[in-house]
């Protein structure tokens, strides 16, 4: 019964059937209790079947989120990702610390006592009737079970780290995060300026560093790797847009699935971490800017929607040209300052460079560029542009690698 329910048709069937089987589980000879058991159980396998499609955490939340309004399914999906995390075998493919750290910010913890009293629990909680949560439940389930298969992100073996280039990392890793939230939290430009500035060159430093000690590994070099990075409504396009430009600065490329709400972008390790984090930091302050503009835009004229959108797309054409020369600038140091390293460098770049190209074209062999909508206000054009050129990216040419 409970098959015949996930797979039912689309439209008004499918309703029918839902509520059919909700009537059924809520009045089950079996027992509630038994009910429950078997709810929480074939949560945990839909999700793990979606884990063997190809999805992480973050990425199946977003999906069933944007596929429901009320959020109720995304609810009940991080449930049934922690009943599935609670089962998962010791002696599995580890999953590692991004996974990990997916499922601790989506909450998704056992927070029932015992699988049999679930629904009891999920009713007293957002007090519903038995039939509400068996229908919300089989609605679930039905989610998960039509969620796509994707393209599996790349999980290359890693050259050998030493404790000392770890912790290195870490340290290293652990300043550019600190700088960059001192940058977006002070109302001081000059202040702001500083920390981005002192924040791209470690970026520059740790990134161009990773790459040659990589390449000298007797354990041999790393393949590129991939991490998909969530692209919210509204402007989903120019906010694509603007994580390619940072992509492309940082040497890795991202892809866009617009029906799933995310970018996955290919490149290695050091290189993926400086991506993610300025990204972040110029999203946040690219909207930042874009509100204010907008707001006064809006006193002059009422196509705001339009304004913003404009001004994000040139905000990301700006910043891409800005990334590009501060890429350079980091590259030409890297080698100037110290000559012993320039004949293994170039080359070494050249080829992860190569290698992240070759990696994108097997995990996406059909692409295609995407026509950008709204690109109409010569106000938030220019808005947008300017905005970019204040971004805080510092000018000392030390920008990315």
């Amino acid at each position: 019964m409970l098959g015949s329910v996930r797979y039912a048709a689309d439209g008004a069937a499918a309703e029918d059937a839902v509520e059919a089987g909700a009537s059924m589980l809520a009045a089950a000879p079996a027992g509630w209790e038994a009910v429950s058991a078997a709810v929480v159980a074939a949560a945990a396998a839909g999700v793990a079947q979606c884990w063997a499609g190809g999805w992480q955490p973050a990425d199946l939340e977003r999906y069933v989120r944007r596929q429901g309004p009320e959020g109720t399914q995304a609810a009940l999906v991080v449930d049934a990702m922690a009943a599935e995390a609670s089962r998962a075998p010791a002696a599995g493919a580890p999953r590692g610390a991004r996974w990990a750290e997916q499922l601790r910010r989506l909450g998704a913890e056992v927070w029932w006592e015992a699988d049999r009293g679930y629904l009891d629990a999920l009713a007293g909680r957002r007090r519903t009737t038995r039939f509400e949560t068996a229908y919300d439940v089989l609605m679930t389930l039905r989610a998960l079970a039509r969620v796509p298969r994707i393209t599996p992100l790349p999980t290359p073996g890693r050259a050998p780290a030493g404790e000392a280039r770890s912790a290195a990392a870490s340290r290293a890793l652990g300043r550019i995060r600190g700088l960059l939230a001192k940058a977006e939290a002070t109302n001081f430009a000059e202040e702001a300026e500083a920390l981005s500035a002192k924040a791209q060159e470690l970026m520059a430093r740790h990134s161009i560093d990773e790459a040659l000690l990589d390449s000298g590994s007797q354990g041999g070099q790393p393949g590129p790797s991939a991490v998909r990075i969530g692209i919210e409504g509204p402007y989903e396009q120019a906010k694509a847009l603007l994580l390619d430009a940072v992509a492309a600065a940082n040497r890795c490329q991202a892809v866009w699935a617009a029906d799933v709400g995310f970018s996955t972008v290919v490149g290695f390790t050091a290189d993926l971490d400086a991506a993610e984090m300025l990204y972040t930091s110029l999203l946040l302050q690219a909207t930042a800017a874009m509100h204010r503009a907008g707001d006064a835009h809006h006193a002059r004229s009422r196509r705001t929607r339009d304004f913003r959108q404009t001004f994000l797309v040139a905000y990301a054409d700006r910043i891409r040209a800005r990334l590009a020369a501060a890429t350079e600038a980091a590259t030409n140091a890297a080698t100037t300052e110290s000559p012993g390293t320039a004949p293994a460098l170039l080359p070494v770049l050249a080829a992860r460079e190569l290698a992240v190209e070759n990696t994108t074209s097997t995990l996406f062999p059909d692409t295609a560029p995407v026509r950008l909508r709204g690109v109409r206000d010569a106000d938030g054009w220019h808005a947008g542009r300017a905005a970019a050129d204040r971004a805080r990216l510092g000018e000392d040419g030390q920008g990315l690698s």
